[in-house]
Formats: structure tokens, C-alpha cells, sequence
């Protein structure tokens, strides 16, 4: 498809700098089959819920994962950013650097006291890169000298500070490896979990570590030469099972944000929902056959990115280009700290 269907005009003043608080404050847009639209807040989601629907939340927790250091080489020091995105070995790093045309195969990086080594060099400011440390000495390294990894169009407007790296990381997170936040489940509250509990809606976990792809604009003209970046997802087989049960029993399997939906679809590539462990790239456009998601909780996505195309397959391009017009018109704000949608899939 031509990715210019996936365009729309967004005013910078609808874009979400902090989160609303308290969390499930935050607005939610209901989204109906026929493109009918309801206004409410996250705290009313029980109500849109059922007795026996199972919520599927990504557990991943964001790590500090940019680093701002130095190049040292024979012609001098020079000033670097370094996103880490995907882990290679217990010492070695995928990185996404800034600015990219300062690093070189051989070029030595200190981040304060804490040291490494260009390994290897991509396209688009990718590199890998060997630190001096290894195992839980690199990892507590990097939690004391990196920052939470806001995305660009937050961080282009204010720099990371100690609120983020309690805003920046849901209620849930437990298994550390992401450099973005699963973004719809940051709206979740004790308050909420428990209402959805008393609800009869059961709670799943699956994990997908958020990777570089997050971060990438669409640049291709048409969505079938863009390339997604591999993350790593697992989804266990009682988890798996539970699922299966419910949706035979009745119950709807809702997915909050992307990242849950995404790893549950891979997990259902062979026609039926079943244990994963491994790697996705799975690129959802419209048209896609959806297996495993009832209904989606996510945030409003930028235009033109991979996430506007996956809501576009799930409830149809149409609608989502009428509901995001209302989101704009009705003050909805949008991206990471912005409101939510419930997308109800016919």
C-alpha cells in the first residue's frame, strides 16, 4: 500500500509532554465496528469489558538505555549519543548512534568511566559495540550513567528527568531488555486492576522488548519495501493455554498496546495460539487475518508509522482516519504520554 494513506496533519499542541494524572485519568476513545465513536477515561474500561474477557499486558521494563559520552581517536574527542536497542552477548551491544558519521570500526567510546569499542557499523547510525564490562556489571554500569530513552518527540522538546523514570515504566514492568515503553500500559493504576478483577476479566502477561523499530520513520513509499527490525518476544505455554480456554469459554482476548497484540499474532502464525519464544518482525497492514486479538487498548500513533498501520488493518483505514480526525478535533493528546483508544474489532 501506498504509505501516504497512513498520512495525516497533527498539531504539535495535541502532542502529550507528561502523563495524565492520575494515570487512568487519562482520556478513551471507544472505537466501535461501524466507526461509531464513545468519549470516556481509561477508569471506565471495566464497563466496556465482559465477565471472562482476558486483558494481555507486555511486562517489559524499560531500561536507561542512552548513554551520552565520548569518540576518542588520534585526531581528537568529539561528542556522542548512543541508543542501546538489542542485546548481542553478556558484553556487546546493537546501538543506534548520534551523530552516525562520527563512529568508526575501531573507535574507542567513554560514557564517564565506563568504556567501549566500535565492533561493527550499519545503515542509518546503527553500530554495534563491545563494552570493557560484562553480565551484571555492565548492566549496573548502564543503570547508573544512561537515561530513560524518551522518544524523540519528547525528548526533542525537554530532557529526561526523575519523574520520567517513574512515568516511563508501567505498573507491571518486571523483565528488563526494552528501550521504549509498552505505551498503552502505562495507564494502568492498582485502582483499575483491581475494578477489572472485581469485573471477572483475567489477567495475562506476555513480554516483548521493544526494540529500534520504534524509533525508525516509515521512509518508503509503499509498505511492502519497509523492513522491520527483529524483537524479541515470548509468550509461555500456560499463558497460551489460559487464553485458548477462555476464548472457547466465551471470553475476548483484549490486548494492551501494540506490543502485546504483535506478540500474540506471532505466536498465532500456524493458525492456532500456541508457547513462543523468539524473535518477530511481524509487519501488520491492512488486510492482515487477525487470529488472536479481540479488541486493542492503545495510544494515539504517530502518522505514517507502522503503529497507524496496525490499527488501520484492525479496525480498517477509513475508520481510523475519521476517528483520528475526531481525536484531533476533540483535544485528544496523543503519543507515549498521551490518552487512549479502545478498538473493538467486529
Amino acid at each position: 500500500m501506498d504509505v501516504s494513506l497512513f498520512d495525516f496533519d497533527l498539531p504539535e499542541a495535541r502532542i502529550a509532554l507528561r502523563p495524565a494524572s492520575p494515570r487512568d485519568s487519562a482520556r478513551l476513545m471507544v472505537v466501535r465496528p461501524d466507526g461509531r465513536i464513545e468519549h470516556a477515561h481509561v477508569r471506565d474500561l471495566p464497563a466496556f469489558l465482559a465477565p471472562g474477557d482476558a486483558l494481555v499486558v507486555n511486562d517489559t521494563k524499560v531500561i536507561p538505555a542512552r548513554l551520552h559520552g565520548q569518540r576518542l581517536r588520534e585526531t581528537g574527542p568529539a561528542k556522542v549519543e548512543i541508543l542501546l536497542h538489542r542485546r548481542l552477548s553478556p558484553d556487546r551491544w546493537a546501538v543506534l548512534a548520534r551523530p552516525a558519521r562520527k563512529l568508526a570500526v575501531g573507535d574507542a567510546l567513554i560514557f564517564g568511566d565506563l568504556r567501549a569499542a566500535v565492533t561493527a557499523r550499519g545503515e542509518a547510525g546503527e553500530a554495534e559495540i563491545a563494552f570493557a564490562l560484562s553480565g551484571a556489571a555492565l548492566d549496573a554500569a548502564i543503570a547508573a550513567r544512561g537515561e530513560m530513552p524518551l522518544p524523540p518527540y519528547i525528548a526533542g522538546k525537554r530532557p529526561a528527568d526523575a519523574r520520567d523514570a517513574a512515568d516511563y515504566q508501567t505498573l507491571y514492568a518486571r523483565a528488563e531488555g526494552s528501550v521504549a515503553a509498552p505505551t498503552a500500559g502505562l495507564h494502568f493504576t492498582p485502582d483499575l486492576l483491581a475494578a477489572l478483577a472485581a469485573r471477572g476479566v483475567t489477567h495475562e502477561a506476555v513480554t516483548l522488548h521493544v526494540g529500534l523499530g520504534t524509533f525508525l520513520p516509515v521512509t518508503a513509499e509503499d509498505t511492502s519495501l519497509h523492513r522491520m527490525h527483529t524483537e524479541r518476544a515470548l509468550l509461555d505455554g500456560g499463558t497460551a493455554a489460559r487464553l485458548v480456554a477462555a476464548r472457547a469459554a466465551g471470553g475476548r482476548i483484549a490486548a494492551v498496546g501494540t506490543t502485546a497484540l504483535r506478540t500474540l499474532e506471532s505466536a498465532a502464525a500456524g493458525g492456532g495460539l500456541a508457547a513462543f519464544d523468539g524473535d518477530t518482525d511481524i509487519f501488520i497492514t491492512p488486510g492482515y487475518d487477525f487470529r488472536a486479538v479481540d479488541l486493542l487498548l492503545t495510544n494515539f500513533h504517530l502518522p505514517r508509522s507502522t503503529l497507524f498501520m496496525l490499527v488501520s488493518a484492525f479496525m480498517g483505514l477509513d475508520v481510523m482516519r475519521a476517528a483520528y480526525a475526531e481525536a484531533i478535533r476533540e483535544g485528544y493528546r496523543f503519543y507515549s504520554y498521551g490518552d487512549a483508544c479502545l478498538l473493538l474489532r467486529r
